[in-house]
C-alpha cells in the first residue's frame, strides 16, 4: 500500500519550461549530427 505521507516527503515539483531547457541543454551530449560532422571530418582527412 502507497504511504502517501511519505510520497510527499518525498516529491519534487518538475522543471518549468525555462528551467528544463536550460537543463537539457547544459549537458554534452553527443548525438547523430555530432557522430555524422566527426565522420565527415575524418573522411577529409
Amino acid at each position: 500500500m502507497i504511504n502517501f505521507e511519505e510520497e510527499l516527503k518525498n516529491y519534487q515539483p518538475s522543471l518549468e519550461v525555462e528551467e528544463a531547457e536550460a537543463a537539457i541543454t547544459n549537458h554534452d551530449l553527443t548525438d547523430v549530427t555530432d557522430i555524422i560532422a566527426e565522420m565527415m571530418r575524418e573522411l577529409k582527412r
